[in-house]
């Protein structure tokens, strides 16, 4: 029996509750210590909706790092214009919370599923504090949940969700590394390539973004960062500075660290090339346990790990809670402590990580640690329910040893 189905009316009045405490954040009638993180919808978002609705994308601005269909997302706000661009930005993410919780509600209802998906996210995601919904993650997080429980069932709907959240901010396109039916991958390519032509016939630098990622370095939260952190400790010159709309390091060898990153990516996709070449064992839950590890690993091995990143793995595995057969649970719970120790490195103690105090990189390394072992933990996971175990040739009788010897 599914102990979390014995509270279903304690789900919903969870909910009200931890959202009501993120709008009054965003909306600063409490705050928290630390950076204001809803700067960047009042000044960047907004800034960028003004360029495009003059039917262009920001090109000439480097803070620009996303895809054509982040327009979007971006121009949302318009759908309120009552409210004003930031207050109309807050309550429209807290609609799309709305969404993944109703759908993670629902699927927990249906049998053989659990609601212990939409636990992990009523209760993951307030721990990141605004950030959740001061960033236009969360939006994307719910193509993403629509795109995994569609599921299976209706691969066609899975396949053109998944490629609308790319088109969004690119993640989403490990979505389909576990889809087995080619309904999904041709209804995915049909779609990305009609809204990303869409794109690039009406608003020119569509696919601006591309450089400006591709020039990137090494930001302050990432593995890499940790690094960079602890030789700072030791002597190391570098510093920290404003770089393409995020905190970044510069100084010797900095190169060299985005370098070990992008080959630890490129492992990692070898890795799940593998794994999709070997598995043969697909459940129910499969594709939603290979999206969550595809995700993990990109994460973190990227050269850039920012707090709204927890969004997407918190709403992924969530998606994996609402399967009981489901083995992402331990990995589920490493995400959550993540997003709880994260949202005391930003905003709370970012000014520590900015320096490389002592509380700055333990607070890193801690939260680092929790994503590398949820990584691995889903990794090995995922490769044992899915790939079956090589066979080993017979032992070798005494009677056949005789056989083989005699001429």
């Amino acid at each position: 029996m599914d102990r979390t189905n014995g509270w279903p009316a304690a789900l919903p009045w969870t909910w009200c509750a931890t959202r009501l405490a993120l709008l009054l954040l965003v909306f600063r009638v409490v705050s928290l210590p630390g950076a204001d993180v809803t700067t960047d919808v009042s000044v960047i978002y907004r800034s960028w909706s003004e360029v495009l609705r003059q039917g262009t994308f920001p090109l000439h601005d480097v803070t620009w790092q996303y895809p054509p269909a982040a327009a979007l997302a971006v121009l949302s706000p318009a759908l309120l214009p009552f409210l004003g661009y930031a207050p109309a930005f807050f309550v429209l993410s807290c609609l799309a919370d709305l969404v993944v919780f109703g759908l993670l509600a629902y699927a927990g209802r249906r049998p053989e599923r659990s609601s212990r998906g939409a636990w992990i996210w009523v209760a993951g995601l307030p721990l990141l504090g605004p950030t959740a919904y001061a960033r236009y993650d969360l939006m994307v997080t719910a193509v993403a949940v629509a795109a995994l429980l569609a599921g299976t069932r209706h691969p066609r709907a899975m396949g053109a969700l998944a490629a609308f959240g790319a088109l969004l901010k690119v993640w989403p396109a490990l979505l389909l590394v576990g889809a087995t039916r080619l309904r999904a991958w041709l209804s995915a390519a049909v779609t990305a390539g009609g809204i990303a032509a869409l794109f690039a016939v009406t608003m020119p630098g569509a696919f601006a973004f591309l450089a400006f990622q591709r020039d990137r370095g090494t930001e302050v939260e990432s593995l890499g960062g940790l690094v960079l952190h602890l030789a700072r400790r030791f002597g190391w010159p570098g510093e920290v500075v404003l770089n393409y709309g995020s905190a970044e390091f510069l100084g010797p060898y900095v190169g060299v660290v985005g370098k070990v990153a992008v080959a630890l990516s490129a492992g990692a996709f070898c890795w799940l090339l593998l794994w999709r070449l070997r598995a043969t064992r697909f459940e129910p839950h499969t594709l939603a346990d290979a999206a969550f590890t595809a995700v993990l690993l990109f994460t973190v091995t990227s050269r850039v790990i920012s707090p709204q990143y927890l969004v997407w793995l918190i709403g992924l595995a969530a998606v994996g809670g609402c399967f009981r057969g489901s083995r992402t649970g331990g990995p589920a719970v490493l995400v959550v402590a993540a997003a709880f120790v994260t949202l005391l490195e930003f905003p709370v103690g970012f000014v520590h990580v900015i320096v490389s105090d002592t509380y700055g990189v333990a607070l890193l390394l801690l939260r680092n640690a929790l994503l590398v072992a949820a990584a691995l933990i889903a990794a090995r996971a995922l490769w044992r329910t899915t790939v079956p175990p090589s066979t080993a040739p017979p032992p070798r009788t005494p009677r056949t040893e005789r056989a083989s010897a005699s001429p």
